[in-house]
């Protein structure tokens, strides 16, 4: 199988987090395990949407979902290490994009992992895809739009 490959534009990061790793998150091979990587991403996505005021469900039941995940690990990480979470978008479409993550250590900036979520915005009343909010697309006027 084709190793996946991930590359990001510079332009395109928003948003800048810390998280720790915690003992809980290391597996038997000693260093981060995949599913807390995936918590520690929920956390940085969670993160970057409230810094711009958006809600994950907003009051009139429209939300963001998560429609898939790509990750590619690049070096291990380890207990008690922080580690950078880099945020931003790209690729934007009518009804959602990526959200992509550049994951680094803090202190010696080696990159960890880089990941692409793609999400979409959701109507959990309709139980249906719905049309990126003008109001999220003018926040970033910088990322580009694809057709979609």
């Amino acid at each position: 199988m084709a190793r996946l490959h991930l590359e990001f534009p510079e332009d395109q990061f928003y948003f800048t987090t810390q998280l720790t790793v915690r003992i809980t998150d290391i597996n038997s091979g000693k260093h981060l395990a995949n599913d807390s990587m995936i918590s520690m991403i929920s956390e940085a996505r969670a993160r970057f949407l409230y810094q711009f005021g958006i809600e994950e469900v907003s009051v009139n039941d429209v939300g963001i979902i998560v429609t898939d995940l790509a990750t590619t690990y690049r070096r291990e990480a380890f207990a008690r290490e922080t580690l950078v979470f880099e945020v931003g978008l790209m690729d934007l479409n009518k009804y959602g994009g990526d959200i992509i993550f550049r994951i680094t250590k803090a202190e010696s900036g080696e990159l960890v992992a880089l990941a692409k979520s793609g999400f979409v915005f959701y109507n959990f009343l309709a139980a249906k895809v719905a049309p990126m909010p003008e109001d999220f697309r003018l926040r970033f006027p910088g990322v580009n739009q694809i057709e979609g």
